[in-house]
């Protein structure tokens, strides 16, 4: 019995891990657009990911990180690319986000219809140890 309440809180305390997570993103995004550091609004929320990127640590139907960029207008793909990349050249944060469950990293603006979808586990520097 004593092992399933600790299931249990361990699920929860990961499920908080990954709403902190989303809720630290939105809230630094927030700070850097009014300080002028970034030129567009960003905003993190889950999705349900990419069902050809799962690996081993995915959350079923929940394993998209989708950053939404509130321009007010169609971004080109190099604009989306380069959003994707900010958080893609952070090793750490991409090895944070696997292990809190997602495997897809979505980047889509909120006026067309353009979006980037990454894979991970691509960018997570293991060396194919776990792919």
């Amino acid at each position: 019995m004593w092992h399933k309440i600790m299931v249990i809180a361990d699920w929860f305390g990961e499920v908080g891990e990954r709403y902190k997570l989303i809720r630290d993103f939105n809230r630094a995004g927030k700070k850097s657009y009014i300080a002028g550091h970034a030129p567009t609004l960003l905003e993190a929320k889950i999705t349900s990911g990419e069902s050809a990127y799962r690996h081993a640590f995915s959350k079923w139907m929940s394993g998209g990180f989708r950053i939404k960029a509130l321009s007010g207008r169609a971004l080109s793909k190099s604009e989306l690319i380069e959003v994707g990349k900010v958080v893609l050249d952070n090793d750490e944060l991409v090895r944070k986000l696997i292990s809190l469950g997602w495997d897809t990293l979505e980047v889509h603006d909120n006026a067309g219809f353009n979006g980037c979808k990454w894979k991970l586990m691509d960018f997570s520097n293991l060396g194919g140890i776990l792919t």
